[in-house]
């Protein structure tokens, strides 16, 4: 594994874990999007999973981005950041062994939510044209595939889970700068939910949360499910029992594990669809 800086942006230094297979490749590639509910967490949740996916001959890159705090909002700016870090994993492909045609994004809750955001919305003109002057811009954030574990896919519906869960802290309220009935535009604009479109169908999906999730509603993820297999998506779901939330930090070598459960539905999904 390698730390790398993929971009800065506005002074800050992005920066990714890199785990590449052995060989000479060229191999398909993921990029990892942390949760935290858009405040926390790191890319180090992924520690387990880049040598886990390098022994099957996948890249990983883990990523940083920009998270909120009170009064400090974290959209568009860590959405900029993960579509920064797919252009750069396509970018840079010769040099980190990657196919750039076989690009996947993987997130887990709020990364999940960036993950599936990119992959469907990041050449929308909504977030574009937001860092003109990083060094490979000009590509597509399109993948081949996305994966959203424990998601959030629809903002609106956040917000109001929340306004039950966790009162004193509006987690998509703090992403966002403001509620729905200040803007319910932006809510729209930044809701995977948005993009589940005819025409962005050429990405395949795998959804996976757990049973027992308490923290993220599964119906975030059963409707996004819906509105996937509406516009004819290829999209599969994967049902973790009894498991709730936050086990995608868990060790996936490891079958008594949340991840170690889920690994084999996503090593089937990404050879047939990666």
């Amino acid at each position: 594994m390698t730390t790398i800086e993929f971009s800065n942006h506005d002074g800050v230094a992005l920066l990714g874990d890199l785990t590449i297979p052995d060989g000479p490749g060229p191999f398909p590639a993921l990029v990892g999007v942390h949760g935290g509910g858009w405040q926390q967490g790191s890319r180090d949740i992924y520690k387990h999973w880049g040598p886990f996916l390098a022994a099957r001959g996948y890249v990983l890159l883990a990523v940083d981005y920009r998270t909120s705090a009170p009064g400090r909002k974290s959209y568009p700016e860590a959405v900029h950041d993960v579509r920064a870090a797919v252009q750069f994993i396509k970018g840079e492909a010769a040099a980190c062994k990657v196919d750039p045609a076989r690009v996947a994004l993987i997130g887990d809750s709020a990364g999940g939510h960036l993950a599936s955001l990119v992959a469907l919305g990041g050449d929308s003109s909504t977030f574009a044209a937001g860092y003109p002057e990083d060094k490979h811009a000009k590509l597509s954030t399109k993948v081949k595939c996305a994966v959203g574990v424990y998601g959030i896919y629809d903002m609106v519906r956040q917000w109001n889970s929340d306004l039950v869960s966790r009162p004193r802290n509006q987690i998509s309220e703090q992403f966002l700068g403001g509620a729905p009935m200040d803007d319910r535009r932006i809510f729209f604009d930044a809701s995977p939910m948005s993009y589940a479109t005819m025409a962005n169908n050429s990405t395949a999906f795998l959804l996976a949360y757990g049973t027992e999730d308490d923290i993220v509603d599964r119906g975030q993820s059963d409707d996004f499910l819906l509105a996937l297999k509406q516009a004819k998506f290829w999209a599969r779901n994967a049902v973790i029992q009894d498991w709730g939330h936050y086990w995608m930090g868990t060790n996936p070598a490891d079958p008594a594990t949340g991840a170690g459960l889920f690994a084999p539905r996503l090593l089937r999904f990404l050879e047939d669809m990666l």
